[in-house]
């Protein structure tokens, strides 16, 4: 009886292990991409730099790698910005790589063309923001394929010309519809994984 309870406590130690190792193999996270500050200069009614007729806008686009024990390499950043369904501009950035669970930021401005600033009345105006770009998964020994990521998210600014931000004064994220299902198909693979190894050692 001893025999038989020590076999089964290393069949669950053996299969606890496989379940790990698998599962930091196949474990992948979207970097999480937000808007973490967007200035509207036509908008700002007070300023020591006469921007209030200028039509610039300033963001800052922070990326974060989610992942603690994988890299990331992107692509080529694509980001382009619209006010209501008008273009009003774009940023591109060169490629580069992100260590584990490290974050970084993209500052730029842009000039908002096509905007008629003298027609807005509300008290409050919604832009758009959409990044575009692929990337890799660094593991220990290789990369794998590459992910496209295309995100995007509604980005509110008051007649100040401030990005009205979320709870805690957080940024707002660019959400992918299509990224969630990515990610609930892959955990449904890592669960199948489990059974299949677990009959294996029945």
């Amino acid at each position: 009886m001893a025999t038989l309870c020590k076999k089964c406590c290393s069949y669950i130690f053996s299969l606890g292990l496989t379940a790990l190792s698998l599962w930091l193999l196949l474990y992948q996270k979207t970097p999480t991409c937000s808007i973490e500050q967007f200035d509207v200069f036509a908008l700002k009614e007070t300023t020591t730099t006469n921007n209030n007729n200028s039509n610039n806008v300033h963001y800052d686009l922070k990326l974060k790698n989610r992942i603690i024990n994988k890299g990331i390499y992107y692509d080529t950043l694509n980001v382009t910005f619209y006010e209501k369904n008008n273009f009003i501009g774009n940023a591109i950035f060169s490629p580069f790589y992100q260590g584990y669970h490290k974050g970084t930021h993209r500052v730029g401005d842009i000039e908002a063309r096509g905007v008629q600033w003298e027609n807005v009345t509300a008290a409050m105006m919604v832009f758009r923001v959409e990044l575009a770009t692929a990337v890799r998964y660094k593991h220990l020994l290789w990369k794998s394929k590459r992910h496209h990521l295309v995100v995007g998210a509604d980005l509110k600014v008051n007649d100040q010309g401030s990005l009205v931000k979320g709870k805690g004064n957080k940024g707002i994220t660019l959400i992918s519809k299509a990224g969630n299902n990515n990610n609930k198909s892959r955990f449904e693979l890592l669960g199948m994984l489990d059974i299949l190894v677990f009959i294996h050692f029945l």
